[in-house]
């Protein structure tokens, strides 16, 4: 009985100790797995690490794209500021014309054209048309002029066969440029080729009349027709070029107009013509008018004064004037002056001291109010200065107005439409106490010219 319960309590030990041991087991383990699952701080300070390195890189990689977007910006600007700068002034070299041709065209800045003709007998070679680009440089290349062959083969008296009747496009030369135009006549010769540059048969009998042949490119099955200068493309198949009217496009009195005060229109150009006391001028379409008492061409006497007016002259006698109670002497080829009046003499203090004269040119309709002339005192004696509008024929265009302490102006008020001759007088009197100390006169004599220029 006793051996049989010490063997129940060593079992009963030995399954406590077994479970013990099985704990103990499985508590070993459970920390393990638990270990596995969660980093150490080691790592995740490292993973910062990695994660804080990778930062560095896309942003030094950020820095470097700003930085690169920043010089292209710059650049960018840079360049607009510098276009902008250069603006107008920019130009393209002067082109030089083709040998046995001419240039049309003054201006050559950006986006300005210049065309080129040839000589009778001559054909161009080359682009009629030149064009000023933002490079400064013209596009296309130099053109040419090469003399006209009745039998001649090259390519722009090639024809085909069978001229194609398709569809053709035309083109034409800005009125603007038409100063003058040439053409050479063309020649015509059958043969089989391709394509071709050629001229249509002409519908004239004269080159340099108002009607002229078009210049046509027939290639594959289409033709395209273009004219000289100062023409533009008509005709059914678009084969004739006809002369534009260019003083009736641009006629005078109107912005933009060709001549200031003739044009006669010319084939493929117009000339400028200018009316007797004038030449035309350097541009070929303004007037300079002509000093006729500079040239000696005019017919005065020696004891007459010269005067030019726009388009014409003038002869003046200057004398001094006739007065009861004053007399006076010249003492200028412009200038009388008062001789002293005798004591008590009111009637002789009261005429102008001095008389002076002056002669002005002016174009007629000038514009106003406009300043013509002024009037100022060397010294002044009194304690008072006034200036007035003293007489003269015409005196509703003139006022007198005070611009300064011993300075008078003379004023046109109204446009003149001339032919007119126009006097006014300016008087400036100087006075010490309201009595008068002394008067003196400028006698001014206006010449307004036939025309507005």
């Amino acid at each position: 009985m006793g051996n049989q319960v010490n063997l129940e309590e060593e079992a009963v030990g030995r399954r406590g100790r077994e479970v013990q041991r099985d704990g103990e087991k499985r508590g070993l383990e459970g920390p393990k797995v638990l270990r596995e699952e969660c980093p150490s701080s080691r790592d995740l300070l490292n993973s910062l690490r990695q994660v804080e390195k990778m930062l560095a890189v896309h942003e030094a990689s950020y820095q470097q794209g700003l930085r690169s977007l920043r010089k292209k910006i710059s650049a960018l600007h840079n360049s607009t500021m510098a276009i902008f700068r250069i603006g107008k002034n920019a130009s393209c070299p002067k082109p030089e014309p083709p040998g046995h041709g001419r240039r049309l065209g003054r201006v050559f800045g950006i986006g300005h054209e210049v065309h080129f003709l040839c000589k009778p007998t001559y054909e161009l070679i080359g682009p009629r048309t030149r064009v000023c680009l933002e490079s400064l440089k013209w596009s296309g290349q130099q053109p040419m002029c090469r003399r006209v062959n009745g039998t001649s083969n090259s390519l722009a008296s090639f024809s085909p066969a069978a001229p194609s009747s398709s569809s053709s496009s035309t083109s034409s030369f800005p009125v603007s440029a038409a100063l003058s135009a040439s053409s050479s006549t063309p020649a015509s010769s059958s043969a089989s080729s391709p394509f071709t540059l050629s001229s249509s048969s002409p519908t004239s009998s004269s080159p340099s009349s108002s009607v002229r042949p078009s210049h046509c490119t027939h290639f594959l099955g289409s033709t395209r027709c273009t004219c000289d200068v100062g023409f533009t493309i008509s005709g059914r198949d678009n084969n004739i070029c006809t002369d534009i009217d260019e003083c009736l496009l641009f006629p005078l009195g109107q912005p933009g107009r060709l001549c200031v005060h003739q044009c006669v229109n010319t084939p493929g150009s117009f000339h400028c013509f200018c009316p007797a006391g004038y030449d035309l001028a350097r541009d070929g379409r303004s007037c300079t008018d002509i000093d006729e008492c500079e040239n000696r061409m005019h017919n005065c006497t020696v004891d007459q004064v010269c005067v030019n007016t726009y388009g014409s002259f003038q002869c003046v006698t200057v004398e001094c004037p006739q007065m009861k109670n004053a007399t006076y002497i010249k003492t200028s080829s412009m200038r009388c002056e008062r001789n002293p009046c005798m004591l008590g003499d009111k009637a002789c203090t009261q005429a102008p001291n001095s008389i002076s004269f002056h002669f002005l040119s002016v174009v007629s309709n000038m514009s106003a109010p406009r300043v013509l002339f002024r009037v100022s005192a060397a010294r002044v004696l009194g304690d008072t200065l006034r200036f007035g509008l003293a007489g003269g024929r015409g005196r509703g265009h003139f006022s007198v107005q005070r611009s300064g302490r011993q300075t008078g102006t003379l004023l046109l008020v109204t446009p003149i439409k001339g032919p007119a001759t126009l006097e006014a007088e300016v008087e400036m009197s100087e006075l010490e106490r309201n009595a008068l100390l002394g008067r003196y006169l400028t006698k001014v004599t206006l010449f307004v010219s036939l025309h507005e220029f």
